[in-house]
């Protein structure tokens, strides 16, 4: 096998909860992560110069040893003692530096496909293992679908598919470094922490005004107030349809959950007309992210 073209999945959370500082230093957290069907692209070629090479659409991004994508195939192909060398085609349409796990669903796919294209027969858990070295998302966009991430977010509970829903992405013209904002977070007694275990309920029971209901992330309360255009967006999104809104990850990006597709496409142009945003996407749902 030459060639293979692979669809690497942005993920949302539904929910984001952080518990404590663990003494290593990062921070314990439960997650409620959801794919949805916004992708990368990522060709791999198979050749014999012995090196990895990766090309990008994105002239900003760098694409040595620092990139993800790169760090996962040296990965295997140094564990597994790979002479030829391999060629990356990298095109993002994920927004960067996001909260959309761009970098690391990028980093899944590669490890997917290498395993792949050399026969290397690894199972989807030793590959999960492995790609825990990279980035603690990486696991989980190796998994995909509906998941509770534990930990620092490498021990994974599948869940049952969520209910779909139709999803707007609006990110700002701004971009958050994932670091400084746990780095800034203040976890105490006044600190409101999403419910998720009801989500988890809700999403057993495929209750969608129940999961839209118990959206939250504790990371709001420093990106938020850093970047008040994130509390423009999100209200924009709930005074124009969505049963809930909320800010992905470390963020800026923010999503909306919709139940009609024509809303949500309404509530797109709403965005962009009062220029909240600088990217923005109305996907869906891809029955749990299952690939």
């Amino acid at each position: 096998m030459d060639t293979i073209n692979l669809r690497a999945y942005a993920k949302i959370n539904l929910g984001l909860d952080v518990i404590g500082r663990l003494d290593n230093g990062y921070h314990q957290v439960r997650m409620i992560m959801q794919s949805i069907n916004l992708y990368d692209k990522v060709n791999l070629y198979r050749n014999n110069t012995g090196k990895i090479d990766i090309r990008t659409n994105l002239f900003y991004l760098p694409t040595g040893k620092d990139n993800l994508v790169y760090k996962a195939a040296a990965l295997l192909m140094d564990e597994f003692g790979i002479d030829d060398g391999i060629s990356i085609d990298l095109y993002k349409y994920i927004p960067v530096a996001a909260g959309m796990a761009g970098g690391s669903t990028d980093a899944a796919a590669v490890l997917s496909g290498i395993n792949r294209m050399f026969g290397l027969g690894l199972t989807t858990e030793e590959l999960m293992e492995r790609g825990a070295h990279i980035g603690a998302d990486v696991p989980y966009c190796i998994m995909g679908g509906t998941a509770l991430a534990e930990g620092i977010g490498e021990k994974l509970t599948r869940l049952p598919d969520c209910p779909d829903f139709y999803v707007v992405i609006g990110k700002p013209g701004i971009s958050v470094s994932t670091r400084h904002v746990y780095q800034q977070l203040r976890i105490d007694e006044n600190t409101v922490h999403p419910d998720i275990d009801g989500m988890i309920d809700a999403i057993k029971s495929a209750d969608a005004d129940g999961i839209a209901k118990r959206l939250g992330n504790v990371l709001e309360s420093v990106t938020q107030k850093e970047h008040p255009v994130i509390s423009d967006i999100k209200k924009s999104m709930l005074d124009n349809g969505a049963a809930g809104a909320l800010m992905s990850g470390s963020g800026p990006t923010v999503f909306g959950l919709f139940d009609d597709e024509v809303k949500a496409g309404k509530c797109e142009e709403i965005l962009r007309k009062n220029k909240l945003i600088r990217n923005s996407y109305v996907v869906g749902m891809i029955n749990g992210g299952r690939k």
